[in-house]
């Protein structure tokens, strides 16, 4: 029985790997119903995952799982502590949390761009996860891991893809980066970095604008100054001829 699961799931990786880029480390993540199953079930998901996927894996979860087994209370408290031991990835509920099948739901949105395995026993969640194509999707029956199989509209965006009406995500992104370093696409970063050196330091066309219009000043003070002088200087002649002449 372990012989089929294996060939089954490597079959699956093998269509998400082909047409997802799916990559090890295989991202799963586990919302509370799923590690609530695995307690019961006692399966060591930490050993038994990178066996049934032959490949390494990282057991993801995200603050609005954990937020939602703490607030569910004490029945919980085996899968909350499950859940704790996961990496915690960002999700864009930091400061409003939402249900834990709405979080794990909006974490694979737009394509799911990070290759994320959505690992639940919620079935609601499931038929809606089966819904976005390219999302693999796992779950336990009788105390064993299953990967499912690619859903009907994941095969559907597969063919559309092949026939030419659709474009990929993996596709997209790696005609992004052939842009990039062909120079065809410039990155946000280097167009901010150069506007950043634009508007720094002062112009130096003003400054010396500045100094000649003080040199200016300056120029025609004195010049002034001189006039003064002279005028002053003339009057003072004048009137030593005025007495000069009355003698």
């Amino acid at each position: 029985m372990k012989i089929t699961r294996q060939k089954h799931a490597k079959k699956h990786l093998g269509f998400f790997r082909n047409n997802f880029g799916v990559r090890e480390p295989y991202q799963i993540l586990l919302d509370g119903t799923f590690c609530q199953a695995a307690l019961r079930g006692r399966i060591q998901l930490r050993e038994q995952l990178p066996r049934y996927l032959m490949g390494e894996t990282q057991l993801c979860t995200t603050r609005c799982v954990l937020k939602e087994l703490e607030t569910l209370g004490k029945d919980l408290y085996g899968a909350k502590l499950i859940a704790q031991k996961c990496q915690v990835r960002n999700c864009p509920h930091f400061k409003n949390p939402v249900s834990g099948s709405e979080c794990l739901l909006s974490m694979v949105e737009e394509g799911n761009p990070h290759h994320y395995f959505v690992a639940t026993q919620d079935q609601n969640l499931s038929m809606k996860v089966k819904k976005k194509p390219g999302v693999p999707l796992m779950f336990i029956i009788q105390n064993t891991i299953v990967l499912d199989k690619p859903s009907p509209k994941t095969i559907a965006f597969v063919k559309a893809v092949e026939s030419g009406q659709l474009v990929s995500v993996h596709e997209k992104q790696s005609i992004k980066q052939l842009k990039e370093e062909k120079g065809l696409v410039k990155n946000p970063e280097q167009r901010r970095k150069k506007k950043h050196k634009k508007v720094s330091g002062p112009n130096p066309l003003s400054c010396l604008k500045k100094k000649k219009r003080a040199q200016d000043t300056k120029s025609s003070a004195s010049e002034k100054k001189r006039k003064r002088k002279r005028i002053r200087n003339r009057s003072a002649s004048k009137v030593l001829s005025e007495k000069q002449n009355a003698e």
